[in-house]
C-alpha cells in the first residue's frame, strides 16, 4: 500500500509542477486575477507581443527629388526615428544599401522593439480592468482592434483618426488562401512615453480557430511591422477571441 502511496504521489508531482507553470489565463476565473496576472497578459500573452520591427533608411535628397519631395517626410513613424549624431546617408537600397564602413546609422535599417496587443480580445480588456491600465481612447465601432505601442513620440497634435488616415493604406490582415484584410480605420494617440497606433479591422473577415495563423502587416512612416500570430494558442474560456 505504501509504494502505491509513493508511486501515486511520484505521479502527482509533475502534474502539480505544470499545472502551475499554465499561465493564469488558462487555470483561473478572471474573478481570481492578482494584479501581476493581469500585467502578465497585457505584457507577454498570446494577445500581446513584444516584437523587433525594422527602421528603414533614410532616403537621399537627390531621391526625394526623383519622388516629387523635398526634405524629409514629417509624422509618426518619421519623426525621432533616428539617434542624435547618427550622420549622413549614402546608401541606395532602402533595406540593405550597398555596404562601407563609412555609413551613418541613418542609413543602415535597424531594429525597434515594439509591442502588439489586440486591444479587442476579451482577456485583454479584463486585464486592463484589473491593472488599472487605461486603454487608447478609441472611437466607437466593433471590429478587430490591434494597437502598436512604443512608436517614438512626437509634437503630433490633431485628431487621432486624422493622423492615422495616412497609415490605412499600408496595413492588412493575411491569411492563407484568402483576401488581405484592410483596417477600417487607424487613430494615432500621444502618450507619455511614446505614441501608439490603433487598427481597427472589419468583423466581416470572420477570423477563425481554421485559418491558424493570421499576420500583421503595417507601414508607420520609416517603421516597418511584420507579425504572425497563433491563433490556436489565443483561445479564452473555449473561445478564439480577438
Amino acid at each position: 500500500m505504501r509504494r502505491v502511496l509513493i508511486q501515486w504521489l511520484c505521479l502527482m508531482v509533475p502534474v502539480a509542477s505544470l499545472m502551475a507553470q499554465d499561465p493564469a489565463w488558462r487555470r483561473k476565473p478572471a474573478a481570481q486575477w492578482t494584479e501581476e496576472d493581469a500585467k502578465q497578459i497585457l505584457a507577454a500573452s498570446p494577445w500581446a507581443k513584444e516584437i523587433k520591427a525594422t527602421i528603414t533608411r533614410r532616403l537621399t535628397e537627390d531621391e526625394l527629388r526623383e519622388g516629387g519631395q523635398m526634405g524629409q517626410p514629417r509624422g509618426v513613424g518619421n519623426e525621432n526615428v533616428d539617434p542624435k549624431g547618427s550622420g549622413e546617408q549614402i546608401s541606395l537600397n532602402v533595406f540593405t544599401g550597398p555596404g562601407g564602413d563609412d555609413r551613418g546609422a541613418r542609413s543602415l535599417p535597424r531594429p525597434i522593439t515594439l509591442k502588439l496587443r489586440w486591444e479587442s480580445a476579451l482577456p485583454v480588456r479584463l486585464a486592463e480592468l484589473k491593472s488599472h491600465e487605461v486603454a487608447p481612447l478609441t472611437l466607437d465601432g466593433d471590429g478587430y482592434r490591434i494597437a502598436v505601442y512604443g512608436i517614438p513620440a512626437g509634437n503630433f497634435k490633431g485628431d487621432p483618426k486624422e493622423l492615422g488616415k495616412p497609415l490605412k493604406g499600408l496595413a492588412a490582415l493575411k491569411r492563407e488562401s484568402k483576401k488581405d484584410v484592410k483596417p477600417v480605420s487607424v487613430e494615432v494617440f500621444q502618450l507619455e512615453d511614446g505614441v501608439v497606433v490603433v487598427y481597427l479591422f472589419p468583423l466581416s473577415a470572420e477570423i477563425s480557430k481554421k485559418d491558424r495563423q493570421i499576420q500583421f502587416e503595417a507601414q508607420i512612416g520609416r517603421i516597418v511591422v511584420n507579425y504572425t500570430f497563433d491563433l490556436r494558442e489565443m483561445e479564452f474560456m473555449g473561445n478564439l477571441e480577438l
